[in-house]
């Protein structure tokens, strides 16, 4: 019996992939190609349709798990041709538990075609949400010729809305009744259906730990990539073991220490029932927010996790426990062939990195990296004493680590398209691994022979994208047995050897050839999901490394923090899943007001995320609720009155009403649902409480419609403070004047004090606080229940505050701002923070900051805004008065910072503003260490004013000495800048600005003469194609007409002052656009430099190829990294 499988996926056809559509029932469905003389289309596969395999779409509804469950149908159809039925079902048949039929239109979906579909038999009984994944085959069975049977293959996510898919083009329908094609017999057509069914992963209901016994990481952002590392490293035991021994104590902090931050990650690993965060670990990091949205390379983090953890297990228990796991050692030799001569050198590694390009598997990069070079002709080696001698340079290993981490160099920088590359090539790794073979080819012959290098694979990292993104995860075994997990992220699922290992060998998947009856060319994809690091795991240490790892492992205070975690986290979790039973009510009394209006709060009344909340079930009578209330607080239940809030048109929110006896009969659900029309789970009540003079509780009042109950906050300009003080009815006929003996008894003030009262009508979007006409009525003034009246002592004439009344004040409030201010030097710590407000000038920031620096001049203070997403500061500063406000220099998007930073300018910013500053490297013609000139002149200047002020500031060869000014960049010259050209355009930080003195020779060149580029260089052969690159200090150099190279390296040597035996190494080349030509002392190098003036003239040069001698770093380091934007650090 033939069954589809997972991988005989085909590349689907023409326009299928379609649910079958009638004409009447929806849109016209996807149609084929059309010749234009009518005739029907060939059937070609479409590459943008391909989903490939389902680990391909990688979407989390859909991940196919588990090998399928597979049968064929066939279904006879007698009486073909008399099909009166525009559509035929099929009979219903089961495959993976799911039914299944076939659906066939004889003449066709509205078009000449057999259309033809596999359809979920009981979709309109299965409940909301369902789903299923299906691979399968449709076919028209050829009876006379069985190679002619017609067979397309696809795949699909069935769900409600698509309950069938198939092809509404299978075959023409003439080819189908044609009686000689076969297809036909006996008015018969046979059909054929296999179906392979894959459980699908439910992301929202797949439990991890429960299939698989694992847990996965959950993604911050962009930290996939440390995941798919991190769970590595956990499935390592030993190294595990060594985390948990490493020293912490109770009252350390996670997020402040690495060793407990990555203790508590492996214990919940080892023990949680859902998936882990992070976050503690990468805070840990010293990483901030937008360093886990930033994705960086597996590689990089693995070295620096790795010599972090090595510094930090330093005199402890586990000193040494990354070197035992990780650290082999190779020799660097280099032996001459006809005098007994060798120089070697020992290096340690922890990983290696293998050539992907060029190489078939593993073994293929070992023997590359072992590969003999041979230094002869001009590339001899100077053997000390024996002089320049023919030798053998190359690489053998003295031993290998227990743990062998592999990286494969899947990016490289391609330089002749100036980017960086991902290598998809296909590249093969075995699931054992000899290094050993062939007689110990990669040893040296100090190896100790007795270690068997022989080892298996535990891991294998997967990169999948290309150069600019994509996501990683990783295919583990963790006790090296037969069963391979995948960690991807939060999920983790069981996988076979196939998943883990061929089909991360990356390279081009070729899709199988379904249709026999056409001459198609077979479709291949590039697969961009492939292996990008490998961990094997020695044989002969494998009982050592894969050990067991328990809680006797894990300190005592570790256990005991990390179970109360888990405890609170499930108790949390209970919480929610009964949340939807239970309705939470926030009850505010006077003491919460009392507690916080003038401290925690302002405006309003009280914030109710602090006041007392209770947790009730919704079917709880409110009555029964008051005893609830009535045991907390001590106030017996009649005495207890409760008011409801509402949110005002304005957007305050007020008491409203108290709740009508009716109303308390109801169950808080009810009361609920009533009074809260946002539907959310809270109820907010105010309890009015009445104390009588012996401090006892009194029954609350009687309450007619004329009473209105008033809240009242009193204001001291002297101590700029606000207070509450009481709440009381009013009379709505009664006036203001009637209840200042009251208020000014409140407040302590003498009965006859002249007071000032004020409305607080509102806060948002501005301040709305209106004086209180004390002659009229409340009614008249419009006052109502809930609101508030702030007062204070009428201002006297000779008495001078801030904010002299309530108004003025609640303003101040409004838009205060506290500041941090930073150094730009210095942009992680805050120097000082200043109150200010959000309404003050541009003027008003600098001289507070001025005030606070002691600096005369504040037009010297330039501030630069923060951005809040990276936590950094923005790449440009606030230019001289253009910030309106405060509020303007801190907005960031829509989110309001409160962090500037400022630098001390020595010239007041408005000047600078006019100015342009240029970074310019001068070279003295007889200094070999370029100085640094920081050129600060007018905008409109030319590039002549920069080099007269650069005169003013050097000491020059002679006094007639002349100057140029050059853009450097990357060991190239790319311009010589006119002396007219304005400086304004200049732009210094990305290329090197270099001023140099103008050589005598070059000022009296002859009509033959050409000055051509010079540039240093190297040649690295990587990856089976030459790469050329330049370092040093690159010139230029007057060449005559038919002058030779050996004239040439004459004045070359004298001009480098390089000595003989260094310079007698050197080779000389003509390049052009990075391919070297090399010279011999007789060519004449002019006849090379035909062409003049032609643009781009940086890429023809000649080139001195030696080696560079001068510290640097890697060329990725200098370059804009290939994904990642900045390299990994960890901070603490």
């Amino acid at each position: 019996m033939t069954i589809v499988t997972p991988q005989l996926l085909d590349q689907e056809d023409e326009e299928m992939l379609v649910p079958h559509t009638e004409l009447m029932e929806g849109p016209q469905p996807l149609q084929g190609p059309v010749a234009f003389d009518g005739t029907p289309p060939i059937e070609v596969p479409q590459p943008m349709e391909v989903v490939g395999k389902p680990e391909v779409a990688n979407t989390a509804e859909n991940q196919a798990v588990e090998e399928p469950q597979a049968s064929r149908f066939t279904w006879t159809i007698e009486n073909f041709s008399r099909q009166n039925n525009k559509k035929l079902y099929s009979d219903v048949f089961v495959v993976g538990g799911y039914k299944w039929r076939v659906l066939i239109f004889p003449k066709g979906n509205n078009v000449d075609h057999l259309s033809m579909y596999l359809d979920v038999a009981d979709s309109s009984s299965l409940p909301y949400g369902w789903s299923r994944y299906a691979q399968f085959s449709l076919a028209v069975v050829n009876q006379v010729h069985n190679k002619f049977t017609i067979k397309k293959d696809t795949q699909h996510q069935f769900h409600a809305r698509e309950s069938d898919w198939g092809f509404t083009s299978f075959m023409p329908l003439g080819d189908l009744y044609d009686p000689n094609r076969g297809y036909i017999i006996n008015d018969t057509c046979i059909i054929e259906a296999d179906v392979a069914v894959r459980k699908v992963i439910d992301y929202w209901t797949y439990d991890s730990k429960k299939e698989t016994g694992y847990v996965g990481l959950k993604n911050q952002g962009a930290t996939c990539y440390m995941n798919s590392l991190l769970q590595t490293l956990y499935h390592i035991p030993y190294f595990r073991k060594a985390v948990y021994h490493m020293p912490t104590t109770e009252n350390d902090i996670p997020s402040g220490s690495i060793p407990l931050a990555l203790q508590s990650l492996f214990y919940k690993l080892q023990y949680n029932e859902t998936s882990v965060a992070t976050k503690e670990l990468t805070k840990s990091f010293g990483w901030d927010t937008y360093d886990s949205f930033m994705q960086h390379d597996v590689q990089e983090l693995n070295r620096v996790l790795c010599e972090k953890l090595e510094d930090k297990m330093k005199g402890t228990v586990v000193e040494g426990t990354i070197q035992k796991l990780f650290e082999g050692h190779h020799m660097n030799y280099i032996e001459c062939v006809n005098v007994d001569f060798k120089s070697t050198r020992k290096e340690s590694f922890y990983d290696l990195q293998l050539d992907v390009k060029g190489c078939r598997d593993v073994y293929a990069s070992f023997d590359k990296y072992v590969e003999v070079e041979r230094l002869e002709g001009d590339n001899k080696y100077h053997a000390e004493a024996h002089g320049l001698q023919d030798a053998k340079k190359g690489v053998l290993f003295i031993d290998f680590p227990p743990v062998l981490q592999l990286q494969l160099k899947r990016f490289e920088y391609d330089f002749t398209r100036d980017t960086m590359v991902k290598i998809n090539d296909r590249y093969e790794f075995p699931l054992e691994l000899d290094l050993d073979r062939e007689n110990g080819k990669y040893l040296s012959p100090d190896a100790d022979k007795s270690v068997r290098n022989l080892y298996t694979l535990h891991s294998v990292l997967v990169h999948s994208g290309g150069v600019h993104g994509g996501h990683y995860y990783a295919f583990i075994r963790p006790t090296l047995s037969d069963q391979w997990f995948k960690f991807d992220d939060e999920r983790v699922t069981k996988e076979d050897m196939k998943r883990a290992l061929e089909e991360q060998y990356g390279g081009e998947e070729e899709l199988p050839q379904t249709n026999p009856g056409y001459n198609n060319a077979p479709f291949k994809f590039t697969k961009y999901s492939n292996a990008y690091m490998l961990v094997y795991v020695r044989e002969s240490d494998k009982d050592k490394i894969i050990c067991d790892v328990d809680e006797k492992d894990i300190a005592e205070h570790l256990r005991i923090r990390l179970k109360k975690e888990q405890e609170e986290k499930e108790d949390k979790r209970r919480y929610k899943a009964q949340a939807h039973l239970y309705t939470i009510i926030k009850v505010a009394r006077d003491a919460d007001l009392l507690e916080q209006i003038g401290k925690d709060i302002y405006f309003d009344l009280v914030d109710h995320d602090k006041v007392h909340n209770f947790r009730i079930q919704k079917q709880m009578p409110f009555n029964q609720f008051k005893e609830e209330v009535a045991k907390q607080f001590g106030v017996p239940v009649q005495f207890q009155r409760f008011w409801i809030w509402a949110k005002r048109q304005n957007h305050t929110y007020r008491p409203n009403r108290p709740l009508a006896a009716l109303e308390e009969t109801q169950s808080v659900g009810q009361l609920r649902e009533v009074s809260n029309k946002n539907n959310n789970a809270e109820l907010k009540l105010f309890l009015e409480i009445e104390i009588g003079p012996d401090l006892h509780p009194l029954p609350p009042p009687d309450k007619s419609k004329e009473d209105i109950l008033l809240f009242f906050k009193l204001y001291d300009p002297e101590k700029e403070e606000l207070r509450y003080v009481g709440r009381f009815f009013v009379k709505s006929s009664a006036k203001p004047t009637e209840i200042i003996l009251k208020l000014n008894e409140r407040a302590g003030f003498s009965p006859d004090e002249e007071i000032e009262l004020y409305e607080e009508i509102k806060s948002e979007p501005s301040v709305m606080c209106e004086r209180l006409d004390k002659r009229s009525s409340f009614r008249s003034s419009q006052i109502e229940d809930g609101d508030i009246i702030c007062f204070q002592k009428l201002p006297k004439a000779e008495e001078k505050y801030r904010y002299a009344d309530v108004p003025s004040f609640l303003e101040y409030v409004k838009n205060r701002q506290i500041v941090h201010f930073r150094s730009l030097d210095r942009p992680k710590e805050d120097d000082f923070c200043l109150e200010l407000s959000k309404l003050h000038t541009y003027d008003d920031v600098v001289e507070r900051v001025a005030q606070k620096l002691n600096l005369d001049d504040p037009s010297k203070i330039r501030l630069t805004p923060h951005n809040c997403y990276s936590q950094q500061p923005k790449p440009h500063p606030i230019k001289y008065r253009v910030a309106e406000h405060l509020l303007d220099m801190l907005v960031h998007y829509n989110q309001v910072s409160d962090i500037l930073y400022y630098e001390v300018l020595d010239i007041p910013l408005p000047e600078l503003q006019c100015l342009k500053t240029l970074k310019v490297a001068f070279h003295h013609a007889n200094k070999e260490e370029p100085v640094i000139h920081n050129i600060r002149l007018p905008k409109q200047s030319t590039v002549g004013d920069v080099l007269n002020e650069i005169k003013s500031k050097v000491t020059l060869s002679h006094e007639n000495a002349e100057l140029r000014l050059l853009e450097v960049f990357y060991h190239k010259i790319y311009k010589i800048f006119p002396l007219t050209e304005k400086i304004e355009n200049i732009n210094d930080q990305y290329w090197t600005l270099r001023a140099e003195e103008i050589p005598e020779e070059e000022k009296n060149l002859g009509p033959q003469d050409r000055l051509i580029h010079v540039y240093h260089f190297t040649k690295e052969a990587a990856q089976n194609q030459m790469q050329v690159q330049n370092f040093g200090e690159p010139f230029f150099l007057i060449i005559h007409e038919n002058e030779t190279l050996a004239d040439m390296k004459a004045r070359i040597q004298r001009k480098l002052e390089v000595p003989d035996e260094e310079f007698s190494k050197w080779k000389f080349a003509f390049l052009s656009l990075g391919r070297p030509e090399y010279l011999q002392d007789s060519d004449i190098v002019s006849s090379r430099f035909q062409r003049r003036d032609v643009y781009g003239a940086w890429e023809q040069y000649l080139g001195l190829e030696h080696s560079d001698t001068t510290p640097k770093r890697s060329f990725t380091a200098n370059q804009n990294r290939h994904t990642f934007e900045k390299p990994v650090k960890i901070y603490n």
